[in-house]
């Protein structure tokens, strides 16, 4: 046991929190991973902890457990609020318990730097939660890092290398601004109730600046344009953009009968530099 609680499955029977499909719902129940995943999180004690669907409340537990300075934890499932609140009580004051929508509330007037986000995410809302984290209005974020659960195979899109089927938009967005890399993955047996896909913890941390300069709004709209017809050559797939875009790529040294896979992100940015720089006519 990791606190004094009682054990999860315990806890989920008297408040009869049987997961909801319809809310992304997979309960962690092994609290020696959740344990894990927290510690994944590094060194908490000096940091307060933004989690996202607590559920029942397994790795809020770990991350008060393993020293987090204060949790803010924010759960759309009122059933979940009563179990939630068991845990506010063995920890005086180092947990708060928002109910709403995460996609809706705005959780910084509850938090003070440095602020880090771990959390199992819903399956239904974990991509646009991740998106809107690594495309605030300015940089660097409120976050210093996200240490995230995903299904296994968004993960590999997240840490994706050119060359491979995972790489795309996700992989160019992450590594862009920030170190990103699967910490751990773990079985469907882990949850109750088993996803039917494996899934992964992603460490995230935020770089104090982009590896390379360019627009972020430009960047994407051409991240955007090459990855929307992926299996065509960039100079088809960018052609909606330019329709000189042929001699654009040559110009750049950038092959115009390559397909936006095979190409890294600094050449991405590069090419989103010369956009800004010499818009089309």
């Amino acid at each position: 046991m990791i606190d004094t609680l009682p054990p999860l499955r315990e806890i989920i029977a008297r408040h009869d929190l049987r997961a909801k499909k319809a809310l992304g719902q997979n309960f962690l129940l092994d609290l020696n991973l959740t344990a894990r995943i927290a510690r994944a999180a590094g060194d908490l004690s000096a940091c307060d902890v933004l989690e996202i669907g607590p559920g029942p409340g397994g790795l809020t537990r770990g991350l008060l457990a393993e020293g987090a300075r204060h949790v803010l934890a924010i759960e759309k499932d009122a059933r979940c609020l009563p179990a939630l609140a068991e845990i506010a009580g063995a920890y005086p004051g180092r947990l708060t318990v928002l109910q709403g929508d995460a996609l809706r509330i705005d959780p910084l007037a509850h938090l003070r730097p440095p602020i880090r986000v771990v959390a199992n995410l819903p399956y239904n809302v974990g991509t646009e939660l991740l998106v809107r984290w690594l495309t605030p209005g300015e940089w660097p974020p409120f976050w210093e890092s996200l240490t995230l659960m995903f299904q296994r195979e968004v993960a590999e899109r997240i840490t994706a290398q050119p060359g491979s089927k995972a790489y795309g938009r996700l992989a160019l967005l992450a590594q862009w601004r920030t170190q990103a890399r699967i910490a751990l993955t773990l079985p469907p047996e882990a949850f109750s109730p088993p996803p039917k896909v494996s899934s992964a913890v992603v460490h995230l941390t935020a770089l104090p600046e982009p590896r390379f300069p360019a627009d972020a709004k430009t960047l994407e709209r051409v991240v955007a344009a090459a990855f929307n017809q992926r299996r065509k050559m960039l100079r088809a797939a960018l052609r909606g953009l330019d329709g000189a875009i042929e001699a654009r790529l040559a110009r750049l040294g950038i092959a115009p009968t390559a397909r936006a896979e095979e190409i890294g992100l600094e050449a991405f940015c590069a090419l989103a530099r010369d956009f800004a720089a010499h818009p089309p006519r």
